[in-house]
């Protein structure tokens, strides 16, 4: 079964940066495309950023409150997809949740941000607390 398992969160001044981890276990395949969630207390969960599985392409996205600041990326070989997140503000502090779409074979699907579907896997978060 597919887990996911979120690292990388913490205490970061404005102005700096947090690199976080989603590393894939029980799951090999070049069809799992992974989204990163995040949610604010009080506010809904919003989608940051997502990379389609390689069978689709690989592309990139980015919610337009990260891009630029922001970057996704993939390491095969180490089964993690990562999420450098530079000039953090207060307003990125939130929980931070990666979320696995298993995209059936012969199926072209790109990822997306606006919603959960098709994620059907999600990690248990990690926090991200920007303040001085």
């Amino acid at each position: 079964q597919l887990q996911l398992v979120e690292s990388g969160g913490g205490l970061v001044q404005p102005g700096g940066s947090l690199r976080l981890s989603c590393t894939v276990s029980g799951f090999t395949s070049n069809n799992v495309a992974i989204g990163w969630f995040r949610q604010a207390p009080g506010k809904n969960r919003e989608g940051v950023s997502c990379i389609s599985s390689a069978s689709s392409g690989g592309d990139t996205y980015y919610a337009d409150s990260v891009r630029g600041r922001f970057t996704i990326s993939r390491d095969n070989a180490k089964q993690t997809v990562y999420l450098e997140m530079n000039s953090l503000n207060s307003e990125d502090t939130a929980m931070y949740y990666c979320a696995a779409d298993v995209v059936p074979a012969g199926v072209f699907r790109l990822c997306v941000l606006q919603n959960s579907y098709p994620y059907d896997s999600w990690g248990q978060g990690t926090q991200v607390t920007v303040s001085s």
